[in-house]
């Protein structure tokens, strides 16, 4: 017998139908399995690429994004953009979104320089520095980010560095905001809203300098205090000072400034001073 004449006899079950219906069906569902993980794996990975987030609700944040290039990253504070050099600011703003658009060597610049926003307290305010610009109208800048609802008040910070700029933000008490920075063109978008509920004010304890005109003196001070992480504030009269800390008691800012005291190097023009949080140190 030969194999053809042994695969002509074999006998075809009668389930094989039902059996090969299934099998077909597992089939389907293991290939639909297989492309589920792949566009899962695909849509983290490009999330992973464009998005660090330091914010609880990426989501809601990015709902509320319009879109103006591609999205780098949504923050709160922290650090971000590309080394450059010569790149000029300007700015827009809408309502409640504020827009720093740069650009570079006349045209709009593919990404935003690098740069830092840190956050800070007492009162609630938004410090911005950006490395390799040069060009900028700061009082422009000023009117724009003034014309925002939300903000109390806008200031600029010398520093010894003059392909960088600084300035400080100051939020009107139960205004949050979302930070997005986009590529093509390179923007830096503050978003603000109002979250309706001011937090209740409470006394917070800096050692501090003598207020004093905006100027070099104030970017001395940030030469010398640097490690010891220092910020420049505008006071009540309108002068600014250095003030290092934020801290809950007046024990901690005294120990603070006993540590910085026993250097050789310090001037003694520091002190302990206090004030509320949505408030200004006085002159």
């Amino acid at each position: 017998m030969t194999g053809k004449d042994r695969y002509a006899q074999i006998e075809i079950p009668a389930q094989l139908g039902d059996i090969l219906e299934a099998a077909q069906r597992k089939a389907v569902a293991r290939r639909r399995t297989v492309r589920l993980k792949r566009y899962s794996s695909l849509a983290a990975a490009i999330i992973a690429c464009l998005l660090v987030v330091n914010i609880p609700d990426v989501a809601n944040a990015l709902s509320k994004v319009p879109v103006v290039g591609s999205i780098v990253k949504v923050l709160q504070f922290g650090t971000g953009g590309e080394r450059t050099d010569g790149a000029a600011v300007s700015t827009v703003t809408a309502e409640d979104t504020i827009r720093i658009v740069f650009d570079q060597e006349g045209g709009t610049a593919v990404s935003v320089p690098s740069y830092a926003v840190d956050q800070r307290q007492a009162p609630n305010r938004l410090i911005f520095t950006f490395n390799g610009v040069r060009s900028f109208d700061y009082d422009a800048l000023e009117q724009d980010i003034l014309a925002s609802p939300l903000v109390s008040d806008v200031y600029r910070n010398i520093i010894l560095d003059d392909s960088a700029m600084r300035f400080v933000v100051e939020l009107k008490e139960g205004t949050r905001h979302t930070l997005t920075e986009y590529s093509n063109p390179g923007t830096l978008e503050l978003k603000l809203t109002a979250e309706g509920k001011a937090s209740a004010p409470k006394e917070v304890y800096y050692v501090r300098s003598e207020g004093m005109p905006q100027g070099e003196s104030l970017a001395i001070l940030e030469e010398i205090y640097l490690d010891d992480d220092v910020t420049f504030l505008k006071t009540a009269s309108g002068d600014f000072a250095a003030v290092i800390g934020g801290f809950a008691t007046r024990e901690e800012a005294e120990q603070k400034l006993a540590a910085i005291s026993a250097r050789e190097d310090y001037a003694g023009n520091l002190r302990v001073d206090s004030w509320m949080s949505n408030g200004h140190p006085d002159d």
